[in-house]
C-alpha cells in the first residue's frame, strides 16, 4: 500500500511544524505505508502503536541487516556494525551484558549529586547573563553533554569538540557522506586515545569500568569498546538536549501543567514520562530490515525490505490511551516507546530520566517564569538531522 502525497519520507515539512496531522492520516488510511525515501530507495513506514511494538519485539525485523551495503536507510551512510544498536541477539546480548555491568542504576545514582551541581551552575550562569538567553547553548545541550562526558571521564576541555562531531553524525541531509565518515573517524581516533590513556590511568568512571568489564573471561574487543562508547556519547547527548528544548514549547502551551509541576514537584518524575510520550524529538526510529516475509498491520512486508517506525505517531494512537492528543502529567500509566522496547531498549534510560527530572526540578524552582521568547515558527531549527530541535532558542523569565 502506497501513501498519497506528500509521499516522500522524511516528510518535507519545516521542523517547527507539527506532523501529527500527517501521522494521524497514516494511522487511519495506511498504517504500514510503502514510501520512497529522500535518501533513495523505499521503506515501509509504520505508524500505529501495535505495529511499532511488533517491529520492536519480532526478531523477523533485524537491526544487523540494516547495516549491510545497499540497504535503504534514512542516513547517507549506515551505522557501524560494531555498535549494540546495529546487532541482533546473540551478538547484541553478549555486548549488552558486558556494557550493562558498568551502566547500572548505581552508576546513575552516583552521578545524581553531580547532575544537580551542573544544573545549578548552568542556571547561575543564565541568571548572571540575564534574559534573553539561548536555552540550547546555556542549558539544554551542556547538561546532557557534561553529564555523559563526566560519567565516561572525558576531560571537560574536549566537550565542545565532541559535541561538534556528534552534530555531524546525527545528520540526515545536513552533512555529506564524506563529512559523516570523517567525523566518525576523528571521534573514534579520539576515543581510541582516551581508552589507551585510561588503561594506563584507570579512574572511577564508566570508561574505566567498560575497559575492565568481563563475562566468564570474555571482554569487549578494541573495536567494540570504541564504537559503543561512541554510541553512548551520541545517544546520551542529542536526544536529551532536543527534548529539553522542545518541551519548553509544550509547557508554555500548557501553563496549568507547568504550574502543577512547579507547585507539586513530586509529580515531576511522572511528568517526565508524559513529556517523553507527548513531545516529538525525532523523525523516526532506527531502520530495521525484514529477514523473511512478515505480516504487519495487514500488509505483507517482503524479506529484504527496510522498515521504519514512527514512535511519536504511535504515542498519539487512539488505541494506546484515552485522549492521546491531550498533554496530562497526571496520567497514572504511560506505556510510551520513547526508549524503545525489547533487546534494543535504551541502555541510557535511567540516566536520561535522572537528567530530565533534575533539569525540571531546578528550572521550575530557580526560574518559575521561564518561557520561550519567540514562537516556534520564529525560532531557528536544526535542519537535516535525524532529531528535531531548535538550533537556538531565546528564553526569558
Amino acid at each position: 500500500m502506497r501513501m498519497p502525497q506528500p509521499g516522500t519520507f522524511p516528510f518535507p515539512s519545516p521542523p517547527e511544524r507539527d506532523d501529527e496531522p500527517l501521522h494521524a492520516e497514516l494511522r487511519r488510511t495506511c498504517p504500514v505505508a510503502r514510501m520512497p525515501l529522500a535518501s533513495g530507495g523505499e521503506a515501509y513506514v509504520v505508524s500505529r502503536y501495535r505495529d511499532v511494538r511488533q517491529v520492536f519485539l519480532d526478531r523477523a525485523f533485524s537491526r544487523a541487516a540494516a547495516t549491510r551495503p545497499g540497504v535503504a536507510t534514512l542516513r547517507p551512510a549506515p551505522m557501524s556494525p560494531h555498535i549494540m544498536l546495529s546487532m541482533d541477539p546473540p551478538d547484541h546480548t553478549r555486548i549488552r551484558g558486558l556494557v550493562n555491568r558498568a551502566f547500572t542504576p548505581r552508576a546513575v545514582n552516583r552521578l545524581r549529586p553531580r547532575l544537580r551541581e551542573i544544573a545549578e551552575q548552568l542556571v547561575d550562569d543564565m541568571v548572571a547573563a540575564g534574559p534573553p538567553v539561548d536555552f540550547v547553548s546555556a542549558f539544554a545541550a551542556p547538561l546532557p553533554a557534561l553529564s555523559v562526558s563526566e560519567m565516561l571521564g572525558v576531560p571537560a576541555e574536549d566537550h565542545r569538540q565532541l559535541q561538534g562531531w556528534m552534530d555531524v553524525l546525527m545528520s540526515i541531509t545536513a552533512h555529506s557522506r564524506d563529512e559523516m565518515r570523517q567525523a566518525s573517524r576523528d571521534m573514534l581516533d579520539y576515543l581510541g586515545a582516551e581508552i589507551e590513556r585510561r588503561r594506563r590511568e584507570p579512574g572511577d568512571d564508566l570508561l574505566s569500568d567498560l575497559i575492565a568489564a568481563r563475562d566468564e573471561g570474555d571482554r569487549l574487543s578494541e573495536a567494540e569498546l570504541a564504537h559503543n562508547v561512541y554510541i553512548i556519547l551520541i545517544g546520551g547527548y542529542e536526544t536529551t538536549a532536543s527534548l529539553l528544548a522542545n518541551s519548553l514549547f509544550t509547557l508554555d502551551a500548557h501553563p496549568d501543567q507547568r504550574e502543577l509541576m512547579r507547585t507539586r514537584p513530586e509529580l515531576i518524575p511522572q511528568a517526565v514520562e508524559e513529556i517523553l510520550r507527548y513531545v516529538r524529538i525525532s523523525q523516526a526510529g532506527l531502520e530495521r530490515v525484514a529477514v523473511r516475509d512478515v505480516e504487519l498491520g495487514g500488509v505483507t512486508v517482503p524479506a529484504g525490505s527496510t522498515v521504519i517506525t514512527l514512535k511519536y505517531s504511535a504515542h498519539r494512537d487512539e488505541e494506546l490511551l484515552p485522549e492521546p492528543d491531550r498533554f496530562d502529567i497526571t496520567r497514572p500509566e504511560i506505556p510510551h516507546l520513547a526508549f524503545g522496547l525489547g533487546p534494543h531498549h535504551c541502555i541510557g534510560a535511567a540516566l536520561a530520566r535522572a537528567e530530565l527530572t533534575i533539569a525540571y526540578e531546578t528550572l521550575l524552582r530557580r526560574l518559575p517564569g521561564l518561557r520561550p521568547a519567540l514562537p516556534p515558527e520564529q525560532v531557528e531549527w536544526k535542519a537535516g538531522l535525524i532529531t528535531r530541535g531548535p538550533e537556538r532558542m531565546p528564553v526569558q523569565w
